[in-house]
């Protein structure tokens, strides 16, 4: 009985651990040449010279 309660408890806590994760953010991005990254739209943008 207390195996199955703990169990559920971290099977209910676990994804709210996951989600406070304050790094998912800063995930790095790397364009295709000629691109840069657009933090607005999230994107890869075409460098016009």
């Amino acid at each position: 009985m207390t195996r199955t309660i703990f169990t559920a408890l971290i099977l209910t806590l676990a994804p709210l651990a996951a989600s406070a994760c304050p790094f998912h953010d800063a995930q790095a991005m790397s364009c295709a040449e000629g691109t840069v990254f657009d933090a607005d739209s999230k994107s890869c943008k075409v460098v016009s010279s």
